[in-house]
């Protein structure tokens, strides 16, 4: 049930997204609606520009009236290579790491249908299209002496205000990292204390500066196939339309640490492992034409239809502290202690939004052209609902997803120069930040250059390219309150290499 897993995730909050707690599901719809630029390294070395060029497995995907243009059939593969540096700062120290990764942004088949021209239809082509539209693979590390407070702190805030039912097995903090942490002895109920206090209010024996590290790693991905035709009347106007089945996987697992090196202090070292396990499966709809009026020019429209996913997650975690022979009651001895959560499940539906792109091409003769993409798509409509029989209430998470996001307009931008059979190519792609006000005073936009060349004969072809961007994140491993947060800030440079083969058949 729904009500279980708020507060298993609520500890362990999205990565690849500004990270604060009780915003697990909001973080959620907007890293599945946040798709890059993707496509053959020919579409990629332009920016991930295609709304209106047209001619390429990757129109299967974004617009399939493109997939008219074709005049043989085809089949490319495209595998890749991913680097990921990111940049972790906490407590005026910064921490490097790196995670690199094969993929296969992109591959596909089109089968090419001569018509005989009777209303003007010259052609048509059908294809079946892959394409991972997100790569969630990536891992930082941060660390830091933190003299202001520790995750204790955050245990203790939470569980303040109940009594020690809200650990039992049918209670809010059983499978929580603040549960952990009671049948840890970090925290306990204050009427056990002589004289005793309160039973909804707790305290720790442990009150040193803590030596903090944390490493996070995720791994995944997202992909759609699409299965999409498109129609050339005359050879001025194209009509495509397509059915997408979208699936994505999203794991992260963390490993927080707190070391106390004070002699005084009854433990010395705690450590708190967490593992996120998400996936989902759904299906759209995209349709799109293209018009070219004259030669040297054409443009394009194409819609796609909300996203609808199937959603499952799985959380655990597991904690374990290491004490110094300290008597915590009478007769109750603490060294190695250790505590783990149940496996924490649930599954519910979430529709992302529509998108509306438009596109414009120029051509130079045959020495190449230019193009440029804007998608439009409102962050804020994304929605979830409950699909399983004990129901559940999602309006305060929606209300939430229209409060941050906003609707946001992506830039792509891109051109290719011919010379003979080589063709050489630059692009540049731009993704707005979707909050409504800036996060931690952080600009999420994300910014990508990219270049590439090919070389073309009749019976094979071959493309490379390099996509290079630029994205700035933060991370909060726990909250206290607005003041005493402790803030993680990310900026992850990330370079994708890919080469695209292609056969026309």
């Amino acid at each position: 049930m729904k009500f279980k897993v708020v507060f298993a995730i609520v500890g362990f909050v999205l990565l690849r997204i500004s990270n604060s707690f009780g915003q697990s599901y909001s973080e959620e719809a907007l890293m599945v609606s946040r798709i890059r630029p993707g496509g053959s390294a020919r579409i990629q070395a332009m920016g991930g520009v295609q709304n209106s060029l047209g001619g390429d497995l990757s129109s299967a995907y974004y617009n399939p009236a493109g997939l008219g243009m074709y005049n043989r059939s085809e089949f490319s593969f495209t595998p890749g290579y991913v680097i990921n540096n990111t940049d972790a700062s906490y407590l005026n120290n910064t921490t490097s790491a790196s995670k690199t990764n094969l993929i296969i942004p992109n591959f596909g088949v089109a089968f090419h249908s001569n018509k005989d021209g009777r209303k003007g239809l010259w052609g048509g082509t059908f294809a079946i299209n892959f394409n991972r539209t997100n790569d969630f693979n990536n891992t930082f590390t941060y660390k830091g002496r933190n003299t202001d407070n520790s995750i204790i702190d955050y245990f203790i805030q939470d569980a303040n205000g109940t009594g020690t039912s809200q650990f039992d097995q049918s209670g809010f903090n059983y499978n929580t990292p603040t549960g952990l942490s009671y049948f840890n002895y970090l925290i306990g109920p204050q009427s056990i204390l002589n004289p005793p206090g309160p039973n909804d209010q707790y305290f720790t024996d442990v009150s040193g500066v803590p030596d903090q590290v944390e490493t996070v790693k995720m791994t995944g991905g997202q992909n759609q196939w699409s299965f999409s035709y498109g129609a050339n009347f005359n050879d001025k106007l194209f009509i495509g339309g397509g059915i997408g089945l979208t699936s994505f996987h999203y794991k992260a697992e963390k490993v927080y640490s707190e070391a106390f090196a004070d002699a005084n202090q009854p433990m010395s070292f705690m450590q708190l492992n967490e593992t996120l396990n998400l996936s989902g499966s759904g299906i759209n709809a995209t349709l799109g034409a293209i018009y070219r009026p004259v030669d040297q020019f054409q443009f394009g429209l194409s819609a796609q239809t909300p996203t609808s996913y199937n959603i499952n997650d799985d959380y655990s975690a597991s904690m374990s502290t290491t004490w110094k022979n300290f008597e915590y009651l009478p007769g109750e001895v603490l060294n190695n202690e250790n505590a783990s959560t149940d496996q924490v499940t649930d599954s519910y539906s979430l529709s992302t939004p529509w998108r509306v792109s438009g596109g414009l091409t120029f051509f130079f003769q045959k020495k190449g052209f230019i193009s440029a993409d804007a998608e439009w798509l409102n962050y804020a409509s994304s929605k979830y609902s409950s699909n399983s029989y004990n129901g559940g209430d999602w309006s305060a998470d929606n209300d939430q997803i229209k409060g941050l996001y906003k609707s946001v307009v992506n830039i792509r931008i891109g051109g290719e120069y011919r010379l003979n059979n080589f063709r050489f190519r630059g692009g540049f792609a731009l993704l707005p930040d979707p909050f409504k006000n800036p996060q931690n005073n952080i600009d999420r936009s994300i910014t990508s250059y990219s270049g590439g060349f090919g070389y073309r004969t009749s019976s094979f072809y071959i493309d490379f390219a390099g996509v290079f961007s630029l994205e700035n994140n933060s991370y909060r491993p726990y909250s206290i309150n607005s003041a005493l947060s402790p803030l993680v800030t990310l900026k992850t440079n990330a370079s994708t290499f890919m080469i695209t083969v292609g056969f026309p058949f």
